[in-house]
């Protein structure tokens, strides 16, 4: 049975076993061809999904084990875009990456995730959150040798999204999270029309839509940017609000060990917060009482039965055991939190 209060959630990804993918490496090549790896993602999700429910996660992800890139798996299915074409440029004005170009009108022939989506839905009985790359995190990964504008191309994304979101949907999925890392570091853009496109990759849908704006994988071109920021990191100051009169239904943060003043989460109330509760930069693994900790200062900000406890970030760089420790930290502090607010209302 999922909580009425405090229902916890992964944010993204797991770490991949071994047999798929090389461990503590972010977006490693698949050791597995054909029907092989078809067979060893559907594995991987299973125990992704077991892992989970034993740790005490209450909304069950798929840990990203069927995707070798949260961002690129996704466009690598749509036509327009050339991945032998490539190109180097600035990924979210932080690092240099070779990216695939588009060459062409994007468009998406067929749905991308829904098997695997369907996959999840079969192999557990507790509610499913199903992730996808935002629009302007999408453009921010390319090349763009057709459009020549940032904005046209997040709109044709956006549409995009909005038909495999619907197809997901269809298939089972409760939540339907964006990942916008994007939006905490092109502010100008965020306001002119990102949250716009956001909108219009969730519109009509009746699933749970969330949106997923963090600090990045404890990477070091993360991790030194983020030490550039100042002793607080406010950039959540300029999206939230925005979000706020959005119809995008959940925010989700990272908040457990970075500098994000918690008085921001104020900026979204009403909407259902998913806090991180859980650092990702580092493999010391949470007590459940700082999980708890996190969470109680939250309360400030954000009514407890829209609270979601969740991580950081995905977890793919961390070493399998750290990750599930990390979880069980996790559900377990959700479990101390959850218990005070019974006990105050005897």
């Amino acid at each position: 049975m999922t909580p009425a209060l405090l229902p916890t959630s992964i944010v993204g990804s797991l770490p991949k076993p071994s047999w798929l993918a090389e461990p503590e490496t972010l977006w490693s090549p698949w050791k597995l061809e054909g029907a092989a790896l078809i067979e060893g993602k559907q594995d991987a999700m299973r125990i992704a999904v077991q892992e989970q429910t034993r740790r005490g996660i209450d909304i069950i992800g798929d840990g990203e084990q069927t995707r070798q890139h949260f961002v690129t798996t996704f466009i690598e299915h749509l036509d327009g875009v050339d991945f032998a074409q490539r190109r180097t440029v600035r990924i979210r004005d932080r690092y240099d990456a070779s990216v695939p170009t588009v060459v062409g009108a994007v468009h998406r022939e067929r749905p991308v995730f829904v098997d695997d989506a369907a996959f999840l839905r079969a192999s557990t009985d507790r509610p499913i959150k199903w992730t996808l790359p935002g629009p302007m995190t999408m453009v921010d990964t390319l090349y763009d040798a057709h459009y020549r504008s940032r904005e046209k191309l997040a709109w044709e994304f956006a549409t995009i999204l909005n038909q495999e979101a619907r197809e997901l949907e269809a298939a089972g999925v409760d939540i339907i999270q964006f990942d916008e890392p994007a939006f905490n570091v092109f502010l100008d853009e965020v306001k002119d029309w990102g949250v716009a496109a956001l909108e219009r990759a969730c519109e009509g849908l009746r699933a749970e839509t969330a949106v997923h704006i963090c600090y990045g994988y404890g990477i070091k071109a993360n991790t030194d940017w983020k030490a550039t920021l100042g002793s607080q990191w406010r950039h959540y100051e300029e999206s939230f609000p925005l979000l706020q009169r959005s119809a995008v239904d959940i925010v989700s943060l990272e908040c457990h060990h970075s500098r994000v003043p918690l008085e921001l989460v104020e900026l979204v109330r009403g909407k259902k917060v998913m806090l991180g509760a859980i650092d990702v930069a580092d493999t010391t693994v949470e007590t459940p009482e700082e999980v708890a900790d996190t969470l109680r200062r939250a309360l400030a900000y954000v009514d407890a039965d829209k609270l979601v406890p969740s991580t950081n970030c995905g977890m793919a760089p961390f070493p399998r055991e750290v990750a599930l420790r990390k979880l069980s930290a996790l559900s377990a502090g959700a479990a101390i939190l959850r218990e005070e607010l019974a006990d105050a209302r005897v």
